[in-house]
């Protein structure tokens, strides 16, 4: 990868599906679980339960973890009133983030909670979770698990407040990212929210992640200084401006947009990069 790519998508919060196929990475602190062992791309992602994510997550256990796990997962079946399953399902829920560090399985319980407590604010918290997961997820079938329980989320999220632009971005980008439908319907869910307000921040910088990723640098270009000129503070922009000219061949606007992020740079590392890259594209 060239420089300007490196420093535009590791110093950025863009995740583009050409980094999906990238190393699994930690999210939130919590590693991604692993691949269930047996399983191949041509096999039904329907295979993929949470029966079988927690029966693969428990291998990585010890001893003293799963007699303690399974304290935990008879309190489900105790409690017989909302209340009870509600902080069994939290009790889960901590174990597989603070004590295994799974993201599926704290992702499932996060889940499971949201749903009985049935709140905007809960279920948009586990929906993102995993949102965040599938894009960093190697396996496709796993991926398109991850992506059915996002969309559930966000959709009951949506019922519960229907003017929840941001849901509707997030919703959107299950559809591109998570490999459910077509992705044109993710990017009709959120075109929809830019023609209501050309200002939503998300919303563009998910446009112009989908125009790059489909090659329309001229669409993405402009996306990237609508943000930019929205929010001049924003890295994200100004690298994706700067990485797209360059793609354009157009390396006096590139030098001009990586020179404009040097102020806003705290990180020495990073700052020196797009130094070094400054000086390349001027000589």
């Amino acid at each position: 990868m060239r420089k300007p790519q490196w420093i535009f998508f590791v110093s950025s919060v863009l995740i583009v599906l050409s980094l999906y196929a990238a190393t699994q990475s930690k999210i939130f602190g919590i590693v991604q679980s692993k691949q269930v062992p047996g399983n191949r791309p041509s096999q039904a992602a329907s295979l993929f339960t949470i029966d079988s994510i927690l029966f693969t997550a428990k291998q990585e256990l010890t001893q003293p973890q799963i007699l303690r796990l399974s304290q935990l997962e008879n309190g489900i079946s105790r409690g017989d009133v909302a209340a009870q399953k509600l902080h069994a399902y939290h009790q889960l829920a901590n174990f597989w983030k603070d004590t295994a560090r799974l993201l599926a399985p704290f992702a499932w319980y996060t889940a499971e909670a949201a749903r009985l407590e049935n709140s905007e604010k809960s279920l948009t918290f586990a929906a993102r979770l995993f949102l965040e997961g599938l894009k960093n997820e190697q396996n496709t079938q796993l991926k398109q698990w991850e992506a059915g329980q996002a969309k559930d989320l966000f959709e009951r999220s949506l019922k519960l407040n229907p003017a929840n632009d941001s849901s509707k971005v997030n919703l959107g980008e299950v559809y591109l990212y998570g490999g459910l439908g077509s992705p044109m319907e993710g990017i009709g869910l959120i075109r929809g929210v830019v023609e209501k307000d050309s200002t939503n921040v998300h919303a563009q910088m998910r446009l112009a992640e989908a125009s790059l990723v489909s090659g329309q640098l001229e669409k993405a270009l402009e996306r990237f200084k609508i943000v930019a000129r929205l929010r001049p503070a924003n890295l994200e922009a100004i690298f994706g401006a700067a990485d797209v000219s360059e793609r354009m061949e157009n390396k006096k606007a590139a030098a001009e947009w990586y020179n404009k992020s040097l102020p806003l740079i705290s990180d020495p590392a990073l700052k020196k990069e797009v130094e070094q890259r400054l000086s390349q594209l001027r000589n």
